[in-house]
């Protein structure tokens, strides 16, 4: 099944997903294992929120996946800020902080111009 990114109010959630019970007995990640789940996950900017709800982008979970392990690929090259080139849309990403700063799509890309960038990264 895939489940789609949707940003909704400014907050990112997994569409078709059923939630999580919580429970209070849950083991804290720590150490090293804490540090390597921190780097997996990539976090979504204020404006990289908005811009994929006003572009009605939605992103399914493999192409969260694709999208992290072009930023892992980034920063194996030694990438500050990447231009992560995925299908037909775009994303500039902090790879130290792996947040996407923006995201852009084929029908609102303007001139097409990105600044500000070291990197491109094709998203396998």
């Amino acid at each position: 099944m895939t489940q789609d990114f949707r940003i909704t109010n400014g907050a990112g959630a997994l569409t078709g997903a059923t939630p999580r019970p919580t429970t209070s007995a849950k083991p804290a990640a720590s150490g090293a294992f804490a540090a390597e789940l921190q780097q997996a996950e990539l976090r979504f900017s204020n404006h990289a929120q908005k811009r994929l709800e006003k572009r009605d982008i939605a992103l399914s979970s493999d192409d969260l996946a694709r999208l992290s392990l072009a930023v892992d690929n980034a920063a194996k090259r030694g990438g500050k800020d990447s231009l992560v080139l995925m299908d037909d849309m775009a994303f500039v990403v902090n790879v130290k902080d792996r947040l996407v700063v923006t995201a852009v799509d084929a029908k609102s890309r303007g001139e097409g111009v990105f600044t500000q960038i070291d990197s491109v990264v094709l998203a396998k």
